[in-house]
């Protein structure tokens, strides 16, 4: 098995970290990235800006499961501002979660995002679409 500080050395700058809000989560999301069905995540614009190191177009990122083992490299591809209530259909299937729908996305993150601390209809949210570089 590969380690994260190897990776780094290949791909400088690379961040890495778990996607979801608990190690179950991390995991499942990272299958689905592996997968394939997984090609796009969101964060409140809120978390974003108290981040150090906020994400960039063309930027890497190690994707860890919830046993933080490497599952793969992402590159982001796109990112855009977007309000809760305004994420279609088509972006929620690219998120890849439960049933694809935009129903279900509506449901998950409403929830994700009220373990978070805040939500409402109209938060501001950064939609990023993602490819695989590398699969570890």
């Amino acid at each position: 098995m590969v380690s994260v500080e190897e990776i780094k050395m290949k791909y400088p700058g690379v961040d890495a970290w778990q996607m979801g809000d608990s190690p179950e989560l991390a995991s499942e999301l990272a299958d689905l990235i592996k997968k394939g069905i997984k090609t796009a995540s969101c964060g409140s614009f809120a978390s974003y800006q108290q981040e150090e190191s906020a994400p960039r177009i063309g930027s890497y990122s190690i994707i860890l499961d919830g046993q933080n083992v490497p599952v793969c490299v992402i590159r982001l591809v796109s990112m855009r501002l977007v309000r809760f209530c305004d994420v279609t259909e088509a972006f929620a299937r690219k998120e890849g979660e439960g049933d694809l729908s935009l129903e279900y996305w509506q449901k998950e993150h409403q929830r994700f995002f009220t373990r978070e601390g805040h939500f409402s209809e109209d938060m501001e949210l950064i939609a990023e679409e993602f490819e695989v570089v590398e699969m570890l």
